[in-house]
C-alpha cells in the first residue's frame, strides 16, 4: 500500500506513520517541517496555508490519504480537491465534537451535526472539523472516510490529558480524584485509532464512523489508579463529590483533565454510539496498557511532554488542588 499522510510527524498522524511503516507500507510524510518525519518514510515540505503550499504534491500517485488537519476547513479542501484523481481512498481524521450539543447517550452517526462549509477559514473547532468532513466529501464522494474520534489518549500525546494525569500522580501526596470512582469514560488510544483507519482505509469503507471505544470502557478510578501504579504507588486518590469540585470552581476537562461529571456533558462526551466502527473491526486496547506506555514514552522524553501551540494547557494548579482537598 502506498500511503501518504498529510502531518505524521506528531501524536494521531506519528501514530499512522508508525503503524503503516510497521506493516511495510510505502509512507510519504507531508509537513512543514518543524519535526523530524519517521525514519523510513519519504518526506515533503509545504505549508499548506501558503499560496503555493502544495506544490510538492502536484505529482504523485497513493492508495490512501490520511489528513488530520483540525484548522482552516479551506485547506482539506485545496488538498482534496489537488489529489482526488491520483488517490484511492482520503482518510479526515475528524471529531466527535461536530455533533451538535447535546448529544443524548448512544446515539451513533445519524446524531445531528453542526453547520459547517468546506470553503470556510478560521472557524471554531466543531465547524472547522464539520467542514473538514465536508470538503473530503465533495471531492473524493463516497471513498472519503470521516473517522470522528472522540477523546485521544496515548504517547506522543501533545495535548497534556494524560500526561498531567501521570506527572500528578509521580509527584506522590493527596491528589484530588474527581468522582465517582466507577465513572465510565469513553476515549481512544491514538495507536488503535490508527490502525482501525489504515484497515477501514484499505477495506474501502467510507462514509463517518465514530472511532472511539465503547462507553465504560475505563473507568475514572481504573484510569487514575492505573497512573498511580506505574509513577510509583506514592500518590494518594482522595476521591471527592463532583458537586464539591464544582463547588471549589474547578472546570470538569480543562483543570481535570479526561473528567466530566454525570449529567449532560457527560452523556455528550463519554457515551456515544460506537456500533457501527466496532462492526467494522475497532479494537481498543485495555486503559492499563495505554497509561503504562504513556508513561514509558513520558520518561524517555524526560517528563516534559509536547505541547501543540493552538491548544490552551490543561491541568490544576497545586494551590487549587491543596484547597480544594482541606476543603
Amino acid at each position: 500500500m502506498r500511503l501518504l499522510i498529510l502531518g505524521g510527524t506528531e501524536f494521531v498522524g506519528r501514530a499512522v506513520t508508525d503503524e503503516a511503516l510497521g506493516r511495510g507500507w510505502e509512507v510519504t510524510v507531508f509537513h512543514r517541517g518543524h519535526h523530524p518525519a519517521p525514519a523510513g518514510a519519504v518526506a515533503l515540505r509545504g505549508d499548506r496555508r501558503a499560496g503555493d503550499g502544495l506544490a510538492a504534491l502536484a505529482h504523485g500517485e497513493w492508495d490512501i490519504v490520511v489528513d488530520t488537519w483540525a484548522a482552516e476547513p479551506s485547506a482539506v479542501r485545496d488538498a482534496a480537491r489537488l489529489l482526488a484523481g491520483r488517490a484511492g481512498t482520503y482518510v479526515y481524521v475528524s471529531s466527535g465534537s461536530v455533533y451538535r450539543h447535546p448529544r443524548p447517550a448512544g446515539l451513533g452517526e445519524d446524531a445531528p451535526v453542526v453547520d459547517g462549509s468546506p470553503d470556510a477559514g478560521e472557524v471554531e473547532y466543531p465547524q472547522a472539523k464539520r467542514g473538514g468532513e465536508l470538503a473530503a466529501a465533495a471531492a473524493f464522494g463516497d471513498r472519503a472516510l470521516l473517522v470522528r474520534a472522540g477523546l485521544i489518549l496515548g504517547p506522543g500525546e501533545n495535548i497534556g490529558r494524560l500526561p498531567w494525569w501521570l506527572l500528578r500522580m509521580a509527584r506522590g501526596g493527596p491528589v484530588l480524584a474527581p468522582g465517582p470512582r466507577d465513572l465510565g469514560i469513553q476515549y481512544i488510544d491514538a495507536r488503535d485509532l490508527a490502525a482501525w483507519s489504515l484497515d477501514a482505509a484499505a477495506r474501502g469503507l467510507g462514509g463517518p464512523y465514530n472511532a472511539i471505544s465503547r462507553p465504560g470502557h475505563a473507568t475514572m478510578g481504573e484510569l487514575l489508579e492505573a497512573c498511580a501504579h506505574v509513577t510509583g504507588g506514592t500518590a494518594e486518590l482522595r476521591w471527592t463529590a463532583p458537586e464539591k469540585i464544582l463547588d471549589a470552581g474547578i472546570e470538569p476537562w480543562s483543570h481535570l483533565p479526561v473528567w466530566v461529571p454525570p449529567g449532560e456533558q457527560h452523556e455528550t462526551l463519554h457515551q456515544g454510539g460506537v456500533d457501527k466502527a466496532f462492526a467494522a473491526g475497532l479494537h481498543c486496547r485495555p486503559v492499563a496498557e495505554t497509561v503504562s506506555d504513556t508513561w514509558s514514552w513520558l520518561q524517555e522524553l524526560g517528563g516534559i511532554p509536547p505541547q501543540r501551540p493552538d491548544r490552551p494547557t490543561v491541568g490544576l494548579d497545586p494551590e487549587t488542588e491543596a484547597k480544594a482537598l482541606r476543603a
